[in-house]
């Protein structure tokens, strides 16, 4: 299989995930959320308070404020998040426009907290799934990206000032402390919900195996599981000899092809597997801190020479 062949299906697949997640998402929010009349967080829940206010299209007001959200940050956060933001809230329009006139009432009537509990589960796996494979839905997304490039407050806490903001401003048209609650729960259950898949798709490994044919096995590593390898140097402490240690790091859910491959090319290989919280760097994830500026810098240094 060529690289461009495995590019374009991984393409596919991705966008297959998007819009199965999308659809997940829609669902939970249609189905549970909206006929009980709770206001979520997000844009969502904005075009849901709209809708209850003066009756307009849920689905069409969600789509129209995410491109005016775009327009005010297009210069901010970039073509590349423009792009998957107008797919996934085009993908994100389509589904909740479906599925909204199926569900003139909650699917478990009578029960306003068993729905919040089921929508934003179904909400948070659907989003999850999303983010997992590079989606966007936009929403408070766009806002968020665009405070933590021009400021130094964070994108997660932009994002929970937002939703907690939306969620309130319901009792301006409900006068109920209640529809706030269960906006609040919705959106605890849902942020776990999302970061429960998300965490489990970025788990991260690391292999350590000695084998006599430690260079088969980084060849093979390599060429097949398509990850690095580190050889470190050993000494076997009962025979006094010389060994090579094969250090791999790589995703969890791809822990079974690398043990796989150490099986096909040496039975008698010995083999750790250790579970890591994070690793950061080509091939994994960006690490996100700020970095000092050479006068931030300077000024630290005066700060302690002065202490």
């Amino acid at each position: 299989m060529t690289d461009k062949t495995r590019k374009t299906l991984n393409f596919v697949k991705d966008y297959v995930m998007i819009t199965l997640g999308l659809f997940t998402y829609a669902f939970g929010f249609t189905a549970f959320i909206l006929p009980e009349k709770i206001v979520i967080g997000s844009v969502t829940g904005l075009s849901s308070l709209i809708h209850y206010w003066l009756g307009w299209n849920v689905a069409v007001t969600y789509y129209v404020i995410n491109i005016i959200l775009l327009c005010i940050a297009f210069r901010s956060v970039g073509k590349q998040f423009v792009l998957r933001t107008i797919i996934g809230a085009t993908i994100s329009t389509i589904c909740i426009g479906f599925l909204q006139p199926m569900f003139p009432t909650p699917i478990v009537e009578g029960q306003p907290f068993m729905n919040v509990i089921l929508g934003a589960v179904l909400c948070g796996l659907g989003l999850g799934v999303v983010f997992t494979h590079g989606g966007s839905t936009g929403g408070t997304d766009i806002i968020a990206a665009m405070v933590a490039k021009h400021s130094t407050i964070s994108f997660g806490r932009t994002m929970m000032y937002c939703d907690v903001l939306i969620i309130c401003s319901s009792w301006l048209l409900f006068h109920s402390i209640d529809k706030i609650v269960y906006g609040l729960i919705f959106m605890v259950i849902y942020s776990v919900a999302a970061d429960r898949v998300i965490n489990n798709t970025r788990q991260s490994v690391q292999f350590m195996i000695i084998s006599k044919k430690w260079k088969e096995i980084a060849d093979n590593v390599i060429s097949e599981a398509h990850r690095g390898c580190t050889i470190l140097d050993g000494t076997g402490w009962y025979t006094k000899d010389n060994v090579k240690i094969v250090m791999v790091m790589c995703r969890k859910h791809e822990s079974v092809n690398i043990f796989r491959i150490i099986k096909e090319t040496d039975r008698g290989a010995i083999i750790t597997q250790s579970n890591v919280n994070s690793v950061y760097g080509f091939g994994f994830d960006e690490l996100k801190v700020r970095v000092h500026s050479k006068k931030e810098q300077a000024q630290e240094q005066d700060q302690s020479t002065t202490d």
